[in-house]
């Protein structure tokens, strides 16, 4: 039995996702979006404020998806990652000071996302252990610099259960610290972080001209 309750408190992981600001945010205005009506968008590799020397690259690739999904042409982020650092930007830091003229008079796009990650990795605590992702997204207008959108999603997934006791809780949190030490964590909660602020209601993001019809 103490077996099988050692695995039931493993496997019931919360995932809590949350925005900053209001539990209702207000409607999102969007007529700057509308306006630059944008087909085409290239992601610059996210500035990195946490200590995690590999979340930007960590990162990068769990964002295209959730984009192209929404019905926009996502320039290849490798591909874009490759020819900034042969044009002498080796870190992600440098490629997001590259001005935006310069960005459109060699690539085209017609917006550009900045992303920032604020907070990013696993942590472990006595009782419990936790994996963070806490992101800012930034849309711009490819030619003008204008803001069209922009959001903060942070996701954390923790192995307390709020159940158990004290030894559950142990074990619990020494269970999840073994298995993330073999499985990072971060992109699955990065996922999610992405999905919550790019289809938040009220104020995601409005859907590209190539966004599949609703059945």
């Amino acid at each position: 039995m103490t077996s099988i309750k050692a695995l039931t408190l493993l496997s019931s992981v919360l995932i809590t996702l949350f925005l900053t600001g209001c539990s209702t945010p207000p409607s999102y205005n969007y007529d700057a979006l509308l306006a630059s009506e944008p087909r085409s968008i290239l992601i610059i590799p996210p500035k990195n404020n946490s200590v995690e020397v590999n979340a930007p690259y960590i990162y990068l690739s769990t964002i295209s998806r959730p984009f192209g999904e929404k019905g926009y042409y996502i320039f290849p982020v490798a591909v874009i990652d490759a020819f900034l650092k042969e044009n002498g930007l080796p870190t992600p830091e440098e490629m997001n000071f590259v001005p935006l003229d310069k960005l459109y008079e060699h690539i085209g796009a017609d917006a550009v996302l900045y992303t920032e990650i604020n907070d990013w990795g696993q942590k472990y605590k006595i009782l419990s252990s936790e994996t963070v992702v806490d992101v800012s997204m930034t849309l711009l207008d490819g030619k003008t610099g204008a803001l069209l959108w922009n959001a903060r999603a942070s996701a954390v997934r923790s192995s307390d259960s709020g159940g158990g006791g004290l030894l559950g809780n142990l074990i619990n949190a020494v269970a999840t610290q073994i298995i993330n030490s073999y499985s990072d964590q971060t992109p699955t909660v990065a996922r999610a972080a992405n999905n919550l602020a790019i289809n938040q209601p009220s104020r995601g993001l409005l859907n590209g001209p190539y966004a599949l019809p609703k059945e």
